[in-house]
Order: structure tokens, then C-alpha cells, then sequence
């Protein structure tokens, strides 16, 4: 008699990879391993590590443009999955606080409506959703990474170290904010209505939530579609002040709309269009009192602001997808086309002469093509190439609401192709190599800088120019996987940035722009880490060094932030530990760590006296983070998060006891944070989540590193959200 053994390989994003082989004789099952792993060590028996959702084998899609799991990247990747983003959501819907408190590495959040200062090891990273750059690298508005709402988001990816894999402006790294995918059922929904205040001293502090999502399968279409809208109140600190509402997130209103519709037009290909709209704006009936920096927070009290507005109008972003499988070869193939409209308006400022509200606007279009070819040269030695190239325009402007240019038009248009060589060698060991070439450009027509006084006074005539950036950029990475309990990779990688161009355009003195320090920063990353699984444990480590001859510190020259055009070097490391002790209970803990220095004499030695460290709008305090995650009956599940903000003391202040911008002095603090979620009868469920569960005082990084009175504002009080859902 014959026997047949069949192996099943599941893929699917998001989810562990399994190889499960089945003989139909005898049903038994014979293995249920990795299928990414060819190792003895690791085609044992794995139910324990799908039971306890172990994620080494994850399959992302954002470190090299092809579907892959965790395992085959010679790169740091976080992933936040649905479930996470639910439960930090919970707590703060603010999208800065999802990723700033799970991601090691990453700044800690502002509470403000900037992501001023949360850099990625050190350094700016690349804001997409679905591959759609939400950054504005041209002239950095800092709120890329509050573009969309939670409740649209599927998965987040975050790449470390500087990768130019998509393009212009991820020296730090990427974070690729993945869309909601359509449920396979025919018709599925979900209803969630909710409200948030503050615990202690709550008047004025109630805020709505709403969130409505349908999702469904139609034979060979499939949608998902969604709407939110957040209105919250004041915020106020532990002390029951309200928060300053410059640049606040108190008396906010927020709306998300998403749409995804699919088409499979046959087993092998298909067709995606997708559309998310963004608002949030603030209008308050708060103005600023300025405290004592150091010594007393601003607060906000009863007055008539002079803005119309402040906060993003609209975000409005489309793609439309077309995959193609075994195109020809075995040549998976994908081609998309893309559109982001942005503005954003920032506060009131009385340093314009005659004062002023500025807006930024940045329109992007884009192509992307991609090609995924395996190939195989022996049974020892195979793999993919991944081929294809990127085009984008990108018009980026700033100017004052009464309609004085501060920045001017700057479109840059970039033809980008790319090669990738992915290869298993031995079965056990992974080695990636890349290339891209950057072919960008950036017009700039004649312009006047703002006038400082009277009669055009201190304006400058600058004549335009076309500037030209041709970088090529390397990548290169290996990673050892035999055994699952020491998963060594090293890596090198390359980021191209001409990060906040419009800054140096902005505060010219010479009357041309060839004149100007416009040079683009390549950013070098070396890193070497390791997974490890062992029984219950999880556990991963990395340290990394990042330089770039030429750098982009913000300074602060005549009262505004200037690039410092100096050689840096960023150092740091970051490890994180999971414990699965039983199926009801789960602990981890993570800690980062990064410093940084200019090369300010140019002698290649970043330790001599004439050198100085990175200001805090780069180079975040060590993070500290716990959770435990606890089930203590099925429907009950609950979840307490630590975090601790380090200190960072590098800098004096001056005689009159001020600080430069970006270099005060850092202290520590603890908060904690509480999530819980019941499933009630009849596809019910009611969450909470309360932020700084102890009402501590504290002053964000932010707060405290900028060294100005107005930008000294203490953080959220404890702050509950509370929400009923319904799911059909």
C-alpha cells in the first residue's frame, strides 16, 4: 500500500508560522514545527509556544517588502498586534502613548499634540500607514505619528536602525501603521461607546468616544469599513490644574474614517483600494499661565485664545494595490499607487513680527513596484530576490495663516530602484544584502525670508535652486537560527535623510540657496542582538552604534531651532524579557538605553573637550517598562504596565539660571497603568483603563528637557476610560 504525507505551511500575517504534516493513513500527527525552521532543535513539538503566543516567528512584512517572519530578519523588529493596541488604547487613545510606552527604544510621549523629541534610538524615524509616508522629513511638522486612530489599525511595525527601504527620512528607523484587514464572514461588526475623565477633580474633564466598525465576505469581495469620533474635556494634572492647552491635547475633537475594499480577481491575484481620513483640532477656552520653569507648571486658565483652530484639519490618505502571484517564474509581483493631502496648524506665536499662526501643507503622490523571485542554486543554498523601485513627489510648504511664507514651496521628486538578496545557506543560517539608489531632487523657486520689522526690515531675498541628491545606500545582515534558545544576527544598514530642509531655507543669511548647508545626512547603523526561547521564557538583546559624518541636532541660535551640520554618533542597547508562567498569567519587562555626542571640532574623536552631547530633542532617558498580564477567570482579563522615565543631566545653564532649548536638566519619575477587560453575555464587553493609576505628579521628558517656562507643564493626572462594546 502506498502512503501519501502531506505538509500544510500557514502563513498568514500577523500570526505565527506553522508547518503541520498530516498522514492520512494514520492521523496521527508526525510534526508541528516552525516552517521557517529546518533545525532538529526546531521542528520539536511547539504547542507550547503557539499556547503562550510566543513571536519570534511572527510574519512581517516591513523590514524587507516581503512577507517574513521574525526569525529570517537580521534586524530589530517590534510588533504590536490588534490586541495590544486594544489594550493600551484603553488607556490613551493618543497614538504617541500606544507605541511610546511598548516600544524599547522609542522616546516616551509629550502629552502633547508633537512628537517633538520621540525619537527612535536616538534618531527621526519614518511614520507610514500601509507603506504611505505620513513624515514630513522636508520641513518636520512632528505629528506624524498621530495621523490615524487606533481603531483602524490592525498591527504596528517598527524597524530599528536606519534603513532607506522606503525611501527619504527613517535614519532611525520605520513605524508602518497597518490597516484593519476584512473578516472572512460574511457580515461582522463591532459597536464600542465610552467615556473618560479624570478621577480626582473632574469637572470640565468628561470626553465621548465612539467607534463603529463593519467588516465582511462576499465571494471574491471583502470590506472593511469604520468610523471614530473622541470629543475630550480639560485635561488636568494630579494636582486637579489644567494643562496648558498650547499645543494640548485637552478640548480635542477627533475623527477617523476607513475604508478597505478587496476583490480577488483569481486564486493568484488581487485588487486593494484603501482610504483613511484624519482630523483632530483643538479649541479651547483656556489660554497659557506661565510658571517658574523647574519650579511651577504653566497651567491653562479661562481666556480667549488667538488661533482659529490648532491641531490637524485633515490627513486624507488613498492607496490602491494590485498583487499578482507567480507572475512569471515563481515572481510574486505587487504595484501600487498612493495619495496623502496634510495640514497641520500650530499655535499662535509672538515672535513672527506682528505675531502669527503658521500651517504646514505637504502633498504627497507615489508609485511603488515590487518583484519577489526565488531562486535556487542547491538544496543547501537558496532563497528570494526582491527587486523594483519607488517614485514620489513631495510638495512640502510652511506658512503664517495671514498668508506671509515663512517656508516656501519645496518639491522634491525621487525615482528610487532597489535590490535585495535574501539567501538560506545551510538551513540554518539567513543572509540579506541590499542596494538602493536615490535619484531626488528639490526645487525651490525664489523667495523672501520673513521680515523682522517694519518696511521688510531683516528680510532676505534668497534666489532659488534645484537641489540634487544621487545617495546609494547598503544593507547587509545575518542571522544564525539552529537553535531557538541562542538566535544570533548582526547588521548593518544605511538611512538617507534631508531631514527638515525647510528649517535651513527658513532662517537663511546668505541670498542663495546653493549657498546654504543643504547637504543630506547618511545615517550608519551597526547592531548585533539575539533572540532567545527557553521553556517559558522569552527573552531578546541588542546593542547598536549609529554615526553619520554629517548630522541635523537642533540648536538654538537667536531664540530659534537651527540644524547643527557636525559629525554624530549614537550608542545604546536595549533588552526584553517575557514569562509565560501559565495560561493565565504573563509577566515582561524591557529596558533601553541610548547616548549620543557631536563631533563639534571635526577631529574624529567624540570625547575630546570640544565635543559635546546630543540635546534631549534627540536623545531620550533610559525607559524602563513591566507588565503582568492576569485571566483570572476566562472572561476576565487584566493588566498592569510600570514605567520609568530615567534622568539626563549633560548641560549648564547660563548666568540668569536658563537652559539652551533641548538641554534641561532631566528628572526621573514612575507611573503606572491599569487595563481591564470582561466579556458579558451575548457578545457584550466592557474595558477599562485608567492612566497614572496613582496620581503621581510628573513632568514628561519633553516638559522638562525643552529648559522654557511655557513648555513646563506637568502630565495627566490619574485618568479613567470606560467603554462597552458589542460584537456581531
Amino acid at each position: 500500500m502506498h502512503r501519501f504525507i502531506f505538509s500544510f505551511i500557514f502563513l498568514s500575517l500577523g500570526y505565527s508560522t506553522l508547518a503541520q504534516t498530516v498522514n492520512p493513513v494514520n492521523t496521527k500527527q508526525t510534526s508541528n514545527k516552525p516552517a521557517t525552521k529546518r533545525s532538529s532543535s526546531q521542528n520539536k513539538t511547539s504547542n507550547d509556544s503557539l499556547k503562550y503566543n510566543r513571536e519570534l516567528d511572527e510574519v512581517v512584512v516591513s523590514a524587507g517588502r516581503t512577507k517574513e517572519t521574525k526569525s529570517e530578519t537580521p534586524v530589530t523588529v517590534t510588533v504590536i498586534n490588534a490586541k495590544e493596541i486594544a489594550a493600551q488604547a484603553s488607556v490613551n487613545s493618543n497614538m504617541t502613548n500606544v507605541i511610546g510606552w511598548t516600544v524599547p527604544g522609542l522616546a516616551l510621549p509629550s502629552n502633547t499634540s508633537y512628537n517633538t523629541g520621540q525619537t527612535l534610538r536616538g534618531r527621526n524615524a519614518l511614520v507610514l500607514i500601509d507603506g504611505i509616508p505620513q513624515s514630513t522629513p522636508l520641513r518636520a511638522a512632528s505629528r506624524e505619528m498621530r495621523t490615524i486612530d487606533p481603531s483602524a489599525i490592525e498591527r504596528i511595525e517598527i524597524v530599528k536602525g536606519a534603513t532607506s527601504i522606503y525611501g527619504n527620512g527613517a535614519d532611525g528607523g520605520l513605524i508602518n501603521y497597518i490597516t484593519k484587514k476584512p473578516q472572512t464572514q460574511k457580515f461582522a461588526g463591532q459597536t464600542i461607546i465610552g467615556g473618560s475623565g479624570q478621577v480626582k477633580n473632574a469637572g470640565n474633564t468628561g470626553g465621548f468616544r465612539i467607534n463603529q466598525l463593519f467588516s465582511g465576505k462576499q465571494n471574491a469581495f471583502d470590506y472593511s469599513v469604520s468610523g471614530s469620533y473622541e470629543k475630550t474635556g480639560v485635561l488636568k494634572d494630579a494636582d486637579g490644574n489644567v494643562i496648558s492647552p498650547d499645543f494640548g491635547l485637552g478640548e480635542m475633537k477627533t475623527y477617523n474614517g476607513f475604508a478597505k475594499l478587496g476583490y480577488d480577481l483569481n486564486q493568484d491575484s488581487r485588487i486593494e483600494l484603501m482610504y483613511n481620513f484624519f482630523r483632530s483640532e483643538q479649541r479651547s477656552d483656556y489660554v497659557a499661565k506661565v510658571g517658574v520653569y523647574g519650579e511651577t507648571p504653566t497651567i491653562g486658565v479661562p481666556g480667549e485664545r488667538k488661533t482659529d483652530g490648532e491641531g490637524t484639519p485633515y490627513n486624507h490618505n488613498v492607496a490602491l494595490q494590485y498583487t499578482q502571484k507567480n507572475l512569471f517564474g515563481g515572481t510574486d509581483f505587487s504595484y501600487s499607487m498612493y495619495m496623502q493631502k496634510f495640514e497641520t496648524n500650530f499655535g499662535y506665536s509672538e515672535t513672527f513680527y506682528k505675531g502669527g499662526q503658521s500651517q504646514l501643507n505637504s502633498d504627497k503622490k507615489g508609485l511603488r513596484l515590487n518583484f519577489v523571485t526565488p531562486y535556487t542554486v542547491s538544496k543547501n543554498f537558496k532563497g528570494d530576490v526582491i527587486y523594483g523601485g519607488d517614485v514620489l513627489n513631495d510638495i512640502t510648504s510652511q506658512r503664517l495663516r495671514d498668508g506671509r511664507s515663512w517656508v516656501p514651496d519645496m518639491n522634491a521628486f525621487s525615482l528610487a530602484p532597489y535590490l535585495q538578496l535574501k539567501s538560506y545557506l545551510f538551513e540554518y543560517l539567513v543572509v540579506k544584502a541590499g542596494i538602493r539608489y536615490e535619484n531626488l531632487s528639490v526645487k525651490i523657486n525664489d523667495y523672501n525670508t520673513l521680515a523682522t520689522g517694519a518696511n521688510n526690515k531683516g528680510s532676505i531675498a534668497v534666489k532659488g535652486a534645484k537641489l540634487i541628491y544621487n545617495p546609494l545606500t547598503y544593507n547587509a545582515g545575518i542571522r544564525f537560527s539552529k537553535y531557538q534558545q541562542f538566535t544570533p544576527y548582526v547588521s548593518f544598514s544605511q538611512g538617507f535623510s534631508i531631514y527638515d530642509l525647510g528649517r535651513i531655507l527658513r532662517a537663511a543669511t546668505e541670498n542663495t540657496v546653493q549657498q546654504l548647508n543643504t547637504k543630506a545626512v547618511i545615517a550608519n547603523n551597526y547592531e548585533a542582538g539575539f533572540n532567545s526561547r527557553i521553556g517559558i521564557f522569552n527573552f531578546e538583546a541588542v546593542g547598536y552604534i549609529s554615526t553619520s559624518k554629517l548630522g541635523a541636532n537642533l540648536v538654538q541660535v537667536d531664540g530659534w531651532l537651527v540644524p547643527q551640520r557636525a559629525p554624530e554618533k549614537v550608542k545604546g542597547f536595549e533588552v526584553a524579557a517575557d514569562v509565560f508562567i501559565s495560561s493565565k498569567l504573563k509577566a515582561g519587562a524591557s529596558y533601553s538605553y541610548s547616548e549620543g555626542k557631536i563631533d563639534a571640532n571635526n577631529d574624529k574623536d567624540f570625547d575630546d573637550e570640544g565635543d559635546v552631547y546630543l540635546s534631549g530633542l534627540r536623545i531620550s532617558p533610559s525607559k524602563l517598562t513591566a507588565y503582568v498580564n492576569y485571566k483570572p477567570v476566562n472572561k476576565l482579563d487584566v493588566g498592569l504596565y510600570w514605567i520609568r522615565s530615567g534622568s539626563r543631566d549633560h548641560f549648564e545653564p547660563n548666568s540668569k539660571g536658563e537652559y539652551k532649548l533641548g538641554e534641561g536638566r532631566v528628572n526621573s519619575f514612575n507611573i503606572f497603568n491599569l487595563n481591564a477587560a470582561y466579556q458579558l453575555p451575548k457578545n457584550f464587553k466592557v474595558t477599562l483603563g485608567v492612566e497614572n493609576l496613582l496620581n503621581t505628579n510628573y513632568y514628561t521628558p519633553y516638559a522638562q528637557f525643552y529648559g522654557r517656562a511655557d513648555y513646563y507643564t506637568q502630565s495627566n493626572g490619574a485618568r479613567y476610560n470606560v467603554a462597552l462594546g458589542y460584537s456581531f
